[in-house]
């Protein structure tokens, strides 16, 4: 069951408010209203989607969980990259693993606070990111929505209404490549995280072929504007 959550109030759709006790048991969607969503999907019958993790490619990557907003802190760079994309016709959705919230570390109030607080500072950078889809289960609660399975990145596809595979996915692991490959994305890894590699030419064995490496988000964002206007001058 996918949850959405408006700037306005938090709810799943049809069922009562969530409070900060009651830690859905599926992929939880944030910010994105189904109003706005309905109405790219007609204006844009191509919808330009970058898939980007949370942890270690937007954020510096703490050890354990970010838990409060204060804690949370942009790489340098990566508010701008989301605003350059921005810009440059994309919009930008979250998919990002988060066991602290259904381990009880951090709940819901302390998370609105972190995405409120990306928020505005993406706003002040000119930038913004359409949702953020989550993952709350720990690795033995055998979900299909922890990263490196592809159910996050589908539940992105079947919300967006668009071809997976024309979907550029970005983080800072091989679970993230991982996910994005099983779920038809292009991957593309940042090396801004704790996860980074040591050896990147080439990779190990573990990332799927054809995983693009870049130095961080600004490095990937420039990359793919760079590719798409290099493409639309030769369509």
């Amino acid at each position: 069951m996918a949850f959405a959550h408006d700037r306005r109030r938090m709810k799943p759709a049809g069922l009562t408010p969530l409070s900060q006790e009651a830690i859905p048991s599926c992929v939880i969607h944030h910010f994105a209203t189904a109003r706005a969503a309905s109405r790219r999907r007609i204006d844009n019958v191509r919808m330009k989607l970058v898939i980007v993790d949370r942890d270690g490619t937007i954020n510096v990557e703490r050890d354990g969980y970010i838990q409060t907003a204060d804690e949370w802190q942009p790489l340098p760079g990566a508010l701008d990259a989301i605003a350059r994309l921005n810009h440059a016709g994309w919009h930008v959705v979250i998919a990002a693993n988060m066991p602290g919230l259904g381990r009880g570390l951090f709940d819901m109030a302390a998370l609105g606070a972190i995405q409120a607080k990306m928020n505005k500072q993406l706003a002040a950078a000119g930038g913004r990111v359409e949702a953020v889809f989550y993952c709350p289960h720990a690795t033995d609660e055998g979900c299909s929505c922890r990263k490196p399975l592809p159910g996050l990145l589908q539940q992105i596809g079947e919300r967006y209404k668009v071809d997976l595979k024309q979907v550029h996915a970005v983080g800072d692991s091989e679970r993230d490549a991982q996910a994005a490959a099983a779920a038809g994305c292009i991957p593309h890894l940042v090396l801004s995280g704790k996860s980074a590699p040591t050896q990147t030419n080439p990779l190990p064995s573990a990332f799927p072929p054809g995983t693009r490496v870049h130095a961080d988000l600004a490095a990937f964002a420039s990359a793919l504007i760079g590719e798409s206007a290099a493409g639309s001058k030769n369509p």
